[in-house]
């Protein structure tokens, strides 16, 4: 179709099988799922409802008559009893107790949970394999020393690997978000129309005890712990606020990883993955735009932006129901997770294929060294019978006048010349320059690194190994 808008949240970003989890074909098989379920409650707790009754019912579950629900919604105006209407003319025998007792949000919001419950463990899964080609990376790179950057100024060098436990260590805070939601999460249950549950205790003739056991069942048979204790017509908008507020974290981190990739390949110190036909600039022949990293920074500026909506929604109800939340909804959760389903697969993509440059890291790492290891320097000088105070203000100006010349003349960094050729060191050029091994000035950081991976990373990848492996769908 080119003659109408196409959301390239689906056309471009998102996986098929995330789109699958938010597609009209997952939602009203899942409907049918909850009859089914209902009237397998209100039968097993004494309902006049027959076994070939759920049998027909079940028989037609995957089985959406489209066609005849879209036309009676035309006539009547409301999606959910036209879909009772189609299940009923697919299966007569049972078509009077097709949503007895429940109410729209029956199968309306338990199915948004039950999606959202989904779609939140294929980012789960995606997250994981992140993490995974994360730590592969900064295992590899876990000795390779480079410049750190505070205020994207050089400050002490770092490793490579190090400034991956960075990326890695976001992403497993994440990652405890996203199973503390998904431990909390609940079926809104069949409360009724304000959530007294009184069409139940009609059905069941005040029997308060089996109206308990409703929605215990139910969720048990749905696969969840329980139902929300309370709700009124609707499970609280609360929900939404904290499922999107869990993506948007995740966009964080991906952002912050995207920008770090964007300046460090602007340094050509590291590089996201380049097709050997791609264009980088339709009249620069020679440029590698990060364009993977500056997708992901585009999709997560979206994803944090959403989270003001499902706020805006949860804060505006009224009392036990309203329905200003409909639209928004449509929009904002499904267009949450198809753009963080993007990011990921975009996340992984790249990870899985950086490019590092070494020579340029040393050279990046030796033009600014000499400044790094003046402490050390002053020191073999103390040693050797210096004043630790003189010489202090003496590398001082030194390095004010090698900072001159390479700002201003545009010249090599010439400071370990200048502190050779000043007596007051009383240190040779040959044993200044063995002060200039990166190794020596990276700390703790390979031993960091190492432990991280052990500790946390490893622990936490063994634990779900049988979600590892997935490669990533994007279009480039």
């Amino acid at each position: 179709m080119t003659d109408r808008y196409q959301s390239p949240l689906s056309e471009r970003y998102a996986s098929k099988e995330m789109q699958y989890i938010f597609s009209p074909d997952k939602k009203f098989k899942t409907w049918r799922k909850l009859w089914i379920a209902l009237a397998e409650v209100e039968k097993e707790l004494g309902l006049p409802i027959t076994e070939e009754q759920i049998e027909e019912l079940k028989a037609f579950q995957d089985d959406v008559n489209y066609e005849v629900a879209i036309q009676r919604e035309k006539e009547v105006r409301h999606d959910v009893m036209s879909h009772v209407y189609a299940y009923g003319v697919q299966c007569p025998k049972a078509k009077g107790i097709i949503h007895l007792g429940a109410t729209s949000c029956y199968v309306g919001d338990n199915t948004d949970i039950i999606v959202m419950t989904e779609a939140l463990l294929l980012v789960r899964k995606k997250l994981i394999n992140v993490i995974s080609e994360l730590a592969k990376f900064a295992d590899s790179y876990k000795d390779l020393p480079t410049l750190a950057f505070t205020h994207f100024q050089p400050a002490q060098p770092t490793t490579v690997g190090k400034r991956a436990t960075l990326w890695l260590h976001d992403l497993t805070m994440d990652l405890e978000d996203l199973d503390y939601l998904l431990d909390s999460i609940r079926l809104l249950g069949s409360k009724g129309t304000t959530g007294t549950q009184a069409s139940f205790l009609e059905l069941f003739d005040g029997d308060m005890d089996r109206v308990r056991k409703v929605d215990a069942m139910i969720a048990e048979k749905m696969g969840y712990k329980g139902c929300y204790p309370v709700s009124g017509q609707t499970y609280s908008r609360k929900v939404d606020s904290r499922v999107v507020n869990v993506l948007a974290g995740v966009a964080q981190s991906a952002h912050k990883f995207s920008n770090d990739i964007r300046l460090l390949q602007h340094l050509k110190e590291v590089e996201e993955p380049f097709e050997k036909s791609q264009i980088g600039s339709s009249a620069m022949a020679y440029k590698r735009n990060p364009m993977r990293s500056e997708r992901i920074a585009s999709l997560s500026n979206y994803v944090m932006a959403d989270v003001m909506n499902p706020m805006l929604v949860s804060s505006t109800q009224w009392f036990e129901r309203t329905l200003d939340d409909s639209a928004n909804k449509r929009l904002s959760v499904p267009g949450g997770f198809l753009a963080i389903d993007g990011i990921l697969d975009l996340y992984l993509n790249v990870v899985d294929g950086l490019v590092v440059y070494p020579k340029v890291i040393e050279k990046h790492m030796m033009a600014e060294l000499p400044f790094m290891a003046t402490e050390n320097i002053m020191m073999d000088a103390v040693k050797a019978g210096g004043d630790r105070q003189e010489l202090h203000e003496r590398i001082r100006e030194l390095s004010m006048e090698a900072g001159k010349n390479v700002k201003v003349n545009g010249l090599d960094n010439n400071l370990l010349e200048l502190i050779a050729a000043d007596p007051s060191f009383n240190l040779s050029l040959e044993e200044l320059k063995k002060s200039m091994d990166p190794k020596k000035y990276v700390g703790c950081a390979p031993a960091q690194v190492t432990i991280y991976l052990d500790e946390v990373i490893r622990p936490l990848l063994k634990d779900n190994q049988e979600l590892l492996g997935m490669t990533a769908e994007i279009n480039v």
